[in-house]
């Protein structure tokens, strides 16, 4: 365990280095911090973070910079979430407020991100394996086609053209759309298919056929959209790092195209709190000079998907977890009054 001065030291180094982007000296610290004690007293306690793989030197100058482990101590045992303020989190309202779809909410959650971090943003689709119906619509184009619709509690909506193999009157339409929904409404989807199982036998022999089919492309639309979906923005962002990339950045923009990549970097939406991955902890080689951080967004109390930035190890963590953790709070609510 490190002492309390040590640890302090390590949070002066974290910030500094953050914040100037030079590796960090003794002198430095003391002069930038209120530390209670005297330069020597302080090499010390740097040479001892050193030892323990806290800090490094990255050329023979007498400047530290932070290691992944010492940026992981730093999130773990020396960071707040920094708050937004009023005017923040107003803006972030505002901007939000004005989506008039789920692809509008998506699309201006990435772009907010991004600006508010100054980093690359990624923003998962709410899944449909983790969604509720909220309606389904069924629409009579013609005596034998159907449009069906169905809408989610995230604001998600599908449609489908159903060629039905016999005259299905409006009548019969209504009937089906009010029984459809009687069972499904408000259910989740891995229960959809159970529970319309037999609905066809309630309906007169002539027109089992149809709402068969009816329900065949409800059934093939849940099967259909479980692919997870992503909007990414921001990568013009990480040019501005460019010397916080040690080789190249070239791994990191190939990894952001890998959407299968992303998903794991943003783990399960089920775990909705904030995850930090720093540098090594990605386990995709390209992103090991990166940090991600993530957090689950959902209407009610449970995670439909998580959204969260990818930057340099050398990132402002208060400030870039307390945004994240805004948005996201943010997007939740638009889904629940959408």
């Amino acid at each position: 365990m490190l002492s309390e001065r040590r640890l302090e030291v390590l949070r002066a180094i974290v910030q500094d280095y953050v914040g100037t982007e030079e590796p960090v000296g003794s002198k430095a610290l003391t002069e930038r911090h209120s530390l209670g004690v005297s330069p020597a007293t302080v090499r010390n306690d740097m040479a001892a973070l050193e030892e323990e793989g806290f800090i490094a030197q990255p050329h023979t100058s007498a400047g530290r910079i932070p290691t992944d482990k010492g940026y992981r101590l730093f999130v773990d045992k020396l960071a707040g979430v920094k708050p937004m303020t009023a005017p923040e989190r107003r803006a972030i309202q505002n901007f939000l407020d004005g989506a008039v779809d789920l692809d509008d909410v998506v699309g201006r959650t990435v772009r907010l991100l991004a600006q508010l971090t100054r980093q690359v943003a990624v923003v998962q689709y709410p899944s449909l394996t983790r969604s509720t119906v909220r309606h389904v619509e069924l629409l009579s184009l013609s005596p034998a086609r159907v449009m069906l619709v169905l809408i989610t509690d995230t604001g998600r909506v599908e449609q489908r053209l159903v060629d039905c193999p016999a005259p299905f009157g409006e009548s019969s339409v209504a009937d089906l759309r009010a029984r459809l929904n009687s069972r499904v409404a408000g259910r989740r989807f891995a229960d959809v298919p159970q529970l319309v199982q037999d609905l066809p036998d309630v309906f007169e022999n002539e027109e089992r056929g149809t709402v068969s089919t009816v329900l065949s492309t409800l059934l093939e639309t849940l099967v259909e959209e479980i692919e997870e979906r992503l909007m990414i923005g921001g990568t013009a962002n990480l040019t501005r790092f460019g010397h916080d990339f040690p080789l190249v950045i070239r791994p990191v923009l190939e990894a952001l195209e890998e959407q299968v990549v992303l998903l794991k970097l943003l783990g399960e939406a089920k775990d909705s709190g904030m995850t930090v991955r720093i540098g090594h902890e990605n386990a995709h080689e390209g992103l090991n000079s990166t940090s991600v951080v993530s957090v689950g967004y959902g209407s009610g109390g449970e995670a439909v998907a998580k959204l969260g930035v990818v930057g340099p190890t050398r990132m402002d963590y208060p400030g870039t977890m307390g945004a994240v953790r805004a948005v996201a709070r943010y997007v939740g609510q638009i889904l629940a009054e959408s």
